[in-house]
């Protein structure tokens, strides 16, 4: 099983999104994510063993709620840079919760085994890849020439364990940021 922690896009972002890219997609032969993959990743665990899932939860669980976090989607980039890019990115904005809910969740799967992170976390949703050198000006111009990049804000009360499977996310649980 391929895992991961992350936070749902409301859909009225993920529309936002949705017509941004119906409008650059045209203008470079990217690999394009799907809009409703879209999620903010919180800890990328990988190859997970099935019959340890439950106890995958139960250190998710362990995880000390920061509270509810206020999420802004702004601005657009590129990974590693803009001259030789391989992703096509939104920015997350947030308060120091978010961050702390990385390393949280990071610490918790450490206990299992899991590689601890080792960069820094860069919160952001990846709207496309490139693998291949493919003429992107068109698009880069498109992206100067936005009138917005505010694509909306919203307030994240819950984190998700997701299993990845033949291009799918599947929520497998649900944890509250929420002290209760």
């Amino acid at each position: 099983m391929r895992l991961f922690c992350g936070i749902e896009i409301p859909e009225r972002i993920k529309s936002s999104l949705r017509a941004l890219t119906g409008k650059l997609r045209p203008l470079a032969k990217l690999s394009w994510s799907p809009i409703e993959n879209l999620h903010v990743t919180t800890k990328f665990i990988g190859e997970w063993p099935e019959e340890r899932l439950d106890e995958m939860k139960r250190a998710l669980r362990t995880v000390k709620p920061p509270g509810e976090i206020e999420i802004g989607v702004r601005g657009l980039g590129w990974f590693p840079n803009e001259r030789n890019p391989r992703v096509f990115w939104a920015g997350i904005e947030s308060s120091d919760r978010l961050q702390e809910l990385a390393k949280e969740t990071d610490r918790a799967t450490a206990k299992l085994g899991v590689l601890s992170e080792e960069r820094e976390f860069h919160p952001h949703l990846t709207l496309a890849r490139r693998s291949e050198p493919v003429p992107i000006e068109q698009l880069r111009k498109a992206v100067t020439e936005l009138l917005s990049e505010d694509f909306g804000s919203f307030r994240a009360e819950a984190f998700f364990l997701y299993l990845s499977k033949a291009g799918r996310y599947t929520q497998l649980e649900e944890f509250s940021l929420v002290k209760p």
